[in-house]
């Protein structure tokens, strides 16, 4: 199957699916990004707050599949918002995962401990260097991104947010794409709770697809990145089998219908957690 790509206001381009690795144990983390790439996924999602951009590298090194067919990302570590310690931990991230980071991301914005401008523009210094070679944010709103158009030079080519069909996040998404900023979904079936959701599974029952296959399809057809994760080899190869088939329009609104504003994550308004 061929995975879409879409391309980022910088030119660069990105796969639309791909394999996360959040919550993954770093004894795991190797062998579980090997099999996604034995699957087909050439796009992994990972983070220095994760602990496992090490074993990503090793996965990636161990695949013999060329470093630049596979789009990798990190995300700056919450203790790491000074400009001096962000450029610093952003090589470091980049000689783990095989010289460069194809995006690299602010993780969240901390508004409530540090001021994440500053930090920006170390991202941007990183970003002109190569060490990545696409930078974006993650968990920002629309408020975040408006200080950073006004006092900064590029624009964030992704926003990495909590979207799902509980968290529809519309509004945020509609100012992403007006200001050309890729939408990536994490938490893309809300750790589980919309599986079981009735609308969900009686079109899944239509279809002959799984709830978490009809769920990842109506993220790509929304046009968002998405990047479910799971160290089970059967999970891993259905969340990659969802090009071959589409939801109806109909099925698309029925979805996006559930909306109730439920986070399963922290707000990034208030979010102030640094690890020691």
């Amino acid at each position: 199957m061929t995975v879409p790509n879409i391309t980022l206001n910088d030119g660069k381009t990105i796969p639309q699916l791909g394999f996360g690795v959040f919550q993954i144990d770093p004894s795991e983390t190797k062998d579980a990004t090997l099999a996604a790439l034995e699957v087909g996924y050439r796009h992994i999602d990972t983070a220095e707050m994760y602990g496992n951009e090490k074993e990503v590298g090793e996965a990636i090194e161990a695949s013999g599949i060329p470093r630049e067919e596979i789009f990798v990302t990190s995300k700056l570590n919450n203790g790491f918002h000074d400009p001096e310690a962000a450029l610093e931990n952003g090589k470091k991230s980049a000689e783990l995962l095989g010289g460069y980071t194809d995006l690299f991301l602010i993780h969240w914005p901390l508004p409530t401990k540090s001021d994440f401008v500053p930090t920006w523009k170390a991202m941007e210094e990183l970003y002109r260097g190569g060490t990545a070679r696409s930078i974006g944010v993650s968990n920002f709103q629309a408020h975040h991104l408006n200080r950073l158009a006004a006092e900064t030079t590029i624009t964030p080519a992704v926003n990495q947010i909590e979207v799902h069909p509980y968290l529809t996040q519309d509004e945020l998404r509609a100012y992403d794409r007006e200001h050309g900023i890729a939408t990536e979904a994490w938490s893309p079936i809300a750790q589980g709770l919309v599986l079981d959701d009735e609308t969900i599974t009686r079109i899944a029952g239509n279809i002959e697809k799984t709830p978490a296959q009809v769920v990842l399809r109506w993220h790509i057809q929304r046009g968002d990145i998405v990047f479910p994760k799971s160290v089970t080899r059967a999970r891993v190869e259905e969340n990659f089998a969802i090009f071959d088939f589409e939801l109806s329009d109909d099925d698309m609104t029925a979805i996006s219908s559930l909306d109730k504003d439920h986070r399963t994550g922290p707000d990034p308004d208030t979010f102030d957690y640094i690890p020691a």
